[in-house]
């Protein structure tokens, strides 16, 4: 008898027996999960990864890694160069760009002023609700003692 002549199968036959293969697989990693979850996430990069090979792995962080590190220091490096002074070569732009940044400069130092500012106010809120706190405790005291006394 072969498989294409029965009316239940599509023509695909399974390979691994009774069970299919992904059941199993999908069971361990609900196994996995629950006893070691590190293990099963893993597991999942992997199978996301298609299967490579350890070696492979090792080599693709190694590169990815250092490639990622390397390109993100270079792009800083360059933005940090061109917004302190790098010229660009277009004379009116550098002007512009100068100008600029001061005024941004000016806005960042007037902005921090209020903030210091806001901050002292903030402060000699708390400390004159800390004094009136403290004076209203004393007073309530005092009084406690003179009935004590009487």
């Amino acid at each position: 008898m072969s498989f294409s002549s029965s009316p239940f199968t599509t023509g695909k036959v399974c390979r691994s027996g009774p069970f299919p293969k992904r059941s199993l697989e999908v069971g361990a990693i609900v196994v996995a999960f629950v006893y070691w979850w590190p293990l099963a996430a893993a597991y999942i990069a992997w199978k996301v990864a298609g299967y490579p090979a350890l070696s492979e792995l090792r080599g693709l962080a190694g590169r990815g890694f250092s490639w990622n590190a390397s390109a993100t220091r270079s792009r800083f490096a360059a933005a940090f160069e061109s917004a302190n002074g790098g010229s660009t070569g277009n004379l009116a732009f550098d002007a512009y760009r100068r100008s600029e940044i001061e005024r941004l400069d000016a806005q960042r130092r007037a902005l921090q002023e209020e903030s210091r500012a806001f901050a002292e106010f903030v402060e000699e809120l708390k400390r004159a609700k800390d004094r009136e706190q403290f004076d209203a405790f004393m007073q309530k005291r005092r009084s406690a003692d003179a009935t004590r006394a009487v």
